[in-house]
């Protein structure tokens, strides 16, 4: 594998005075040979031309964020990451490779969770090229690597938790539950695998989450039911302490003696008003408790 070695080339400032003197080489040649005939001051003229020309191609420009891959006949010379006006040898194929952080959205993907309920998920990442060398040597096209691998990580990602734990409340992590978890690992991931292209991540999280539509609505009526029972649940445990300290009070004020089967009438009573969710309607009853 070609690791990323630096160079400074030179400055192209000098070799620009020395364009513009075998360029003025040129002109003059080619003038004195139309003053003097038979001369051979065409052959300055073109020689200095020739020369120019070739010098004209080892100018280059490298801009802040940017780099240069320098290769020469298929060995690879090295790389340019200081901005700058640099001359280099023209025969030096040149490879501008952008260095700035970029975003990559992924396509929202329909995959499988670990318990085999069809998802919809989506990632968002930012990158950066950190070797350049690799970047152009290791793989053919890393921008297209990128893309494909980062939905590679993300659909091996979704396989490897659930949605949620309603299948299974012993699960620790899951998709919906444990974002950061989640996004660290899918940072793992993709760092393993870009290594090759010479890629760094600089952060990657779940950008789209939710049930396949198929199942949208069955999902959603199960979220329902568990947010009613637990509701109920709450509601049923604060009537029985309701009902409990009722009974105390009208115990300790000695207010009325209940027997067993009146206390048992009375919780009952208790429960249904404070359990229902309907109002209650009162019954004013005229006779005695027996009755």
């Amino acid at each position: 594998m070609t690791t990323e070695k630096l160079i400074r080339p030179t400055s192209g400032y000098g070799f620009l005075v020395l364009g513009f003197v075998l360029l003025a080489c040129s002109i003059y040649g080619f003038v004195m040979q139309g003053q003097i005939s038979g001369s051979m001051y065409w052959l300055v003229g073109l020689s200095a031309g020739l020369l120019w020309v070739i010098h004209l191609f080892g100018f280059l420009i490298v801009n802040p964020n940017e780099s240069a891959v320098l290769v020469l006949f298929g060995t690879y010379k090295g790389t340019i990451k200081a901005y700058g006006f640099y001359w280099a040898n023209p025969f030096y194929t040149k490879t501008k490779v952008s260095l700035r952080a970029r975003n990559q959205n992924t396509e929202k993907l329909k995959v499988n969770d670990q318990v085999g309920n069809p998802i919809e998920i989506g990632a968002v990442l930012v990158w950066e090229v950190e070797d350049t060398a690799k970047a152009v040597f290791g793989v053919d096209n890393y921008n297209r690597y990128v893309e494909i691998q980062s939905e590679a990580a993300v659909r091996s990602l979704a396989g490897a938790y659930a949605y949620d734990n309603f299948q299974d409340e012993q699960v620790e992590v899951t998709l919906r539950a444990n974002a950061q978890l989640v996004n660290d690992a899918l940072e793992k991931q993709l760092k393993d695998r870009l290594e090759l292209a010479g890629v760094k991540i600089i952060e990657a999280r779940i950008s789209h989450l939710a049930y396949a539509p198929e199942i949208a609505g069955a999902m959603l009526q199960r979220q329902q039911a568990t947010a009613v029972v637990a509701a109920r649940q709450k509601i049923v445990e604060g009537a029985v302490g309701m009902v409990e300290m009722a009974l105390d009070m009208l115990k300790e004020k000695g207010v009325v003696e209940l027997d067993e089967e009146r206390k048992a009438a009375m919780v009952s009573n208790l429960l249904v008003v404070l359990c229902s969710d309907r109002a209650a309607q009162p019954v004013v009853n005229t006779g005695t408790l027996h009755h």
